[in-house]
C-alpha cells in the first residue's frame, strides 16, 4: 500500500470516529527553545494534554512530520530514520482505553488489511513502590479484541527487556507485560523520573511480526516484542494518561483521562507490504531506485549508504520546504549536517558529482500531499539544497585532500602510486584505504589536525571524525580535548592580537562591537565588488552601536548603489559564511593569498589574515588583528543609515545592525 494512501485512510478513519483533523506543526517550532525540531506527534499537543482546551474539541487527529537527530547514527539499519511521520489521534478527557484499542485494531486489520495473527501487544506490569497497579484493564480489552478476530491471546509477564531476551515467547502468547522502561509514559521517562505535577500513565505498544527467521538470536537473544532484533517492529503506541505525580512523589488518578496515540506512517506502510525494511516503501524506494541508476550499484549490496542518503535528503527537503536554510548554528547546522552526510555517503557509491537535482524532485513529489501550511517554501527548496551541495563539494574536495595528506604524514608507509583508487568510484573510499599497501599500520590524527581542517577548510569536526572512521584512520585518544584546546587558543589569540597597531578602529572588544567589525569587512568587499574594485579603507571607527567606514570614491553613491551594497552584505550574512584566520609571512599573504591591506610597508614579517567564506574563493580576505565572529550568520541585519562626504575624494558610510 502507498504511504500517502495509508495517511489518508488513517485521517478518514478517525473522522468517521468523530475526530477533527488538525494541521500539523512545522518541524521547527517557533518559541520552543527546548528542542531543535518537532520530535513526536504529541509534542505540539502537549498544552492540551496538560489541560488547556482545544478549539477543535476533545477528539483530534493529524499526521505530523517529525525529526529526531539522536537516531542519526542508527540510520543504515532497516527501520531507523531521522525523519518520520506520526499518525496521531487524541482523546482529551473523552473516550479511553476500550474505544482506543478497538479502533486501532480495526484500522490495522480492516482499513490497512494487516493479518491479525501477526499483531502482538505490550502492557504495563505495574510498580509496587508507587502503588501503580498492573494494567490488567488494557490486557483484558486486548484479549476481547483478539478473540473476536478468532485468536486466543495468552498473557506473558516479562518484566525487563533483558529478561525477555532470555525467556522468549511461549506458545499462544500475544500480550506481554513489561516494566516502566518499556510501557510507561511521562516527560521524564520512567515512574521514578516523572516530573512533579505532570500527567503520565501506562502505555500499550503494538508490534508487527515479520517472522522468527528475522531474529538474530546470537546477537539479540530470543525474540519478543521489546527485543532489539528484527522480528518485531513497533507500529503504534497508545498512551493512557490516567495519573498525575504529586509533590510527595506519589501518584493519583486523574479525574479527566486522556489518550495520546502515535503510529509510524513509514512502519505501518512497511507492514502493509510485508517488508521489515522501511526503505522499500513508496516514500523511499523511488529514491533508492534513482540512486541505483545514478551509481550503477545495487541496493542489496549498498544498503547502508543508500539508506543514509534517502533518509537525510528526505529530511533536508522537508526543512528546506519549510523555509530553513543551511547554516552553522542550531537547526540550520543540523540541516547542513544532513546534506553533507548524504554527500559523503554518495562518494562511497562512486557518485562524485552533484546529484541532488535528480533526487530532490522525487522527494518533493512524494510529499506533494502534505499541506501548504507547513511546506511554505516548496518552490525554493530545490534551489536551497543545490546551493548547499555545490558549496560543500568545494569544501569536501579540499578537506578530503588535506585529511589524506595529514594521514600520509602521520603514517609515512607506502601508498599506491597514481590516481586515487576511489576517485572514479571504482571502489568505496573506505575499502580503498583499507586495502592499500601499508594500510596494516593505520594513520594516530590529533585534535589539532582536525581543528585545522575546520578552521582552514570549513570541514566540521564530526564530519572529519566520521570520515576517519570510514577510511580507517585512527584518531588520538584525546582528540576531542585537543580540538577544544586549539579552539580556545585561537579565541585567545584573536583577542590579544587586536591590541596595538592592529586594533582597527574598535572602541572595545564586546560581542556587538565584534559583530560590527566583521560587518565592516563585508561592507568593504561589497563596495569593491559592486562599485569599484579599487576602493580601499581610508579609516574606520567601530562601536557597539554602529560602524563608521571611510573609503575612496569620486562620487556620491546613488540610492540604488547603496541598496545594492546593503543587500549584498545581508546576503553574505544570511549565507552564514565561516570566518577563519591564520598567521602568514607578509609576502605570502600579499602576493599568494592576495589579502587586502593598507600599510604593507609597516606590517611585521608575520601577520594575521582573516578570510570570510570559501578559502579558495573568499568573499573577503584582509590583514587584520581581529577579533571577529566565527560565522557571519550571528551578525544580524545590516542597514546603511548615512552616506556622506568625509574629505575630498573620500566618502563615509555609517551603518547599524538590527535583529
Amino acid at each position: 500500500m502507498d504511504a500517502n494512501e495509508v495517511r489518508q485512510k488513517f485521517l478518514d478513519f478517525q473522522v468517521k470516529k468523530g475526530h477533527k483533523v488538525i494541521a500539523p506543526a512545522p518541524l521547527v517550532l517557533e518559541g520552543d527553545p527546548t528542542t531543535l525540531f518537532t520530535g513526536s506527534g504529541m509534542q505540539p499537543l502537549l498544552p492540551y494534554l496538560l489541560g488547556e482546551p482545544h478549539k477543535e474539541g476533545k477528539r483530534l487527529c493529524d499526521s505530523q512530520p517529525s525529526m529526531r537527530l539522536q537516531d542519526i547514527e542508527d540510520v543504515g539499519d532497516p527501520r531507523h530514520t531521522t525523519v518520520f511521520e506520526m499518525l496521531g489521534n487524541w482523546s482529551l478527557g473523552d473516550y479511553f482505553k476500550k474505544e482506543q484499542i478497538q479502533n486501532f485494531f480495526e484500522f490495522l486489520t480492516k482499513e490497512i488489511g494487516l493479518d491479525p495473527s501477526k499483531i502482538y501487544v505490550t502492557c504495563f506490569i505495574g510498580n509496587e513502590k508507587y502503588g501503580i497497579p498492573k494494567d490488567t484493564e488494557a490486557a483484558k480489552i486486548w484479549q476481547e479484541v483478539f478473540k473476536k478476530a478468532g485468536i486466543e491471546a495468552k498473557i506473558a509477564e516479562i518484566g525487563t527487556a533483558k529478561e525477555g531476551d532470555k525467556r522468549g515467547i511461549k506458545e499462544g502468547e500475544r500480550i506481554f507485560f513489561y516494566d516502566d522502561h518499556e510501557n510507561w509514559w511521562s516527560r521524564g521517562g520512567g515512574c521514578e523520573s516523572t516530573p512533579i505535577g505532570d500527567p503520565c500513565g501506562p502505555d500499550s505498544e503494538v508490534f508487527y511480526d515479520f517472522g522468527e527467521d528475522k531474529q538474530d538470536v546470537e546477537k539479540y537473544g530470543l525474540s519478543h516484542p521489546a527485543s532489539d532484533g528484527a522480528r518485531f517492529m513497533e507500529i503504534g503506541n497508545q498512551v493512557f494518561m490516567q495519573y498525575r505525580r504529586l509533590p510527595d512523589g506519589s501518584f493519583e488518578e486523574l479525574e479527566h483521562k486522556n489518550v495520546d496515540f502515535g503510529g509510524g506512517l513509514e512502519r505501518i506502510t512497511a507492514a502493509s507490504i510485508g517488508s521489515f525494511d522501511v526503505f522499500k516503501i513508496s516514500l523511499m524506494k523511488p529514491i533508492i531506485d534513482k540512486l541505483e541508476e545514478i551509481s550503477g550499484k545495487s541496493y542489496d549490496n549498498n544498503t547502508d549508504e543508500m539508506r543514509v542518503i534517502a533518509d537525510h535528503i528526505r529530511g533536508a527537503y522537508l526543512l528546506a520546504a519549510q523555509g530553513l536554510v543551511p547554516s552553522n548554528k542550531t537547526q540550520g547546522y543540523a540541516m547542513r549536517r544532513l546534506v553533507r552526510r548524504a554527500i559523503l555517503r554518495a562518494l562511497d557509491l562512486g557518485i562524485s558529482t552533484n546529484f541532488l537535482s535528480e533526487i530532490v524532485p522525487i522527494v518533493a513529489e512524494n510529499y506533494a500531499g502534505l499541506p501548504d501550511s507547513i511546506l511554505t517554501h516548496r518552490e525554493v527548496a530545490l534551489e536551497t539544497l543545490l546551493k548547499e551541495e555545490a558549496a560543500f563539494r568545494k569544501t569536501l574536495n579540499k578537506g578530503l585532500k588535506e585529511l589524506n595528506r595529514m594521514a600520509r604524514i602521520s603514517n609515512p608507509g607506502p601508498r599506491p602510486s597514481g590516481p586515487s583508487p576511489w576517485a572514479d568510484g571504482a571502489i568505496p573510499r573506505a575499502a580503498a584505504l583499507r586495502n592499500a599497501p601499508g594500510s596494516d599500520t593505520r594513520a594516530t590524527l590529533s585534535g589539532y589536525d582536525l581543528f585545522k581542517l575546520q578552521d582552514t577548510y570549513g570541514f566540521p569536526l564530526e564530519l572529519s571524525v566520521e570520515e576517519c572512521y570510514h577510511q580507517g584512520i585512527e584518531l588520538s585518544k584525546d582528540y576531542q580535548a585537543e580540538f577544544e584546546k586549539a579552539l580556545k587558543e585561537q579565541r585567545e589569540r584573536s583577542q590579544t592580537a587586536s591590541k596595538g597597531m592592529f586594533k582597527g578602529g574598535l572602541e572595545d572588544h564586546g560581542e556587538q562591537t565584534v559583530k560590527y567589525h566583521t560587518a565592516t569587512h563585508l561592507l568593504l568587499a561589497a563596495l569593491q565588488k559592486l562599485i569599484d574594485p579599487s576602493i580601499s579603507q581610508k579609516g574606520s571607527n567601530t562601536t557597539a552601536e554602529r560602524t563608521r567606514f571611510d573609503f575612496n570614491l569620486d562620487h556620491k553613491m546613488t540610492p540604488e548603489e547603496i541598496k545594492k551594497v546593503e543587500d549584498q552584505v545581508n546576503e553574505w550574512i544570511a549565507a552564514d559564511l565561516p570566518v577563519v584566520f591564520d598567521e602568514y609571512e607578509k609576502d605570502y599573504a600579499r602576493n599568494t593569498l592576495k589579502a587586502h591591506g593598507q600599510f604593507w610597508d609597516k606590517y611585521p614579517d608575520i601577520l594575521k589574515v582573516y578570510t570570510i567564506g570559501d578559502f579558495e574563493a573568499p568573499i573577503s580576505r584582509e590583514v587584520c588583528g581581529g577579533p571577529h565572529v566565527e560565522h557571519t550568520g550571528v551578525i544580524g541585519h545590516f542597514k546603511i543609515v548615512k552616506e556622506e562626504s568625509s574629505a575630498a575624494g573620500i566618502r563615509r558610510i555609517k551603518a547599524i545592525l538590527t535583529d
